[in-house]
């Protein structure tokens, strides 16, 4: 058997920096976080100002 590399597109979270591969094939982007649930997974957190 030869050896092959395949690559898939997945998503990481920019509040957890949690990775994931999708479920499905759907083109759409998730609505949440698997890890930490936020509806804000693709918006980097805003530094606290002092």
């Amino acid at each position: 058997m030869a050896k092959i590399k395949i690559t898939v597109e997945g998503y990481r979270c920019e509040r957890c920096k949690h990775e994931w591969i999708p479920r499905t094939k759907i083109i759409e982007e998730p609505i949440i976080c698997p890890n930490c649930k936020t509806p804000y997974w693709n918006i980097p957190k805003k530094e606290k100002k002092k």
